[in-house]
């Protein structure tokens, strides 16, 4: 038998891009408390400055951020071929946004998060990165 030391189950990593340092937190800590390593960035730029990203599961960006908005960081991470899943978090969608984002396979979620949907969404991109 193996000591249970030895064991290792790799957790999957989460991503939050959000400029608003609570909702970057509060996710941050109950993402966490879920069993995902969590790694959180304020800003578009300081996630495009990170090393790692390609050693992510499933990203979430809020939509409306100062530098760029969520979609426009997706697409830049896909210009640098980070395909890891992502999730829009956004406070009003417009059709525009909604149809961009259905065609680009990213999966919306409104605020304020109630419920279980962020989670929900999380899980099932974690599962499809793992496949």
């Amino acid at each position: 038998m193996t000591p249970q030391s030895e064991l290792t189950v790799r957790r999957p990593v989460v991503v939050v891009v959000d400029d608003d340092i609570a909702v970057c937190n509060s996710l941050k800590f109950s993402l966490q408390l879920e069993g995902f390593v969590v790694r959180a960035y304020r800003s578009s730029a300081e996630l495009l400055d990170a090393d790692d990203l390609d050693a992510c599961d499933c990203f979430v960006i809020d939509q409306k951020m100062p530098d760029l908005t969520g979609m426009q960081l997706i697409e830049q991470l896909r210009r640098r071929q980070i395909s890891a899943p992502a999730i829009l978090i956004v406070g009003r969608p417009t059709v525009t946004l909604a149809a961009q984002a259905a065609k680009n396979g990213i999966p919306l979620v409104e605020k304020p998060l109630l419920g279980n949907m962020l989670l929900t969404k999380i899980r099932e991109a974690c599962e499809i990165t793992r496949r």
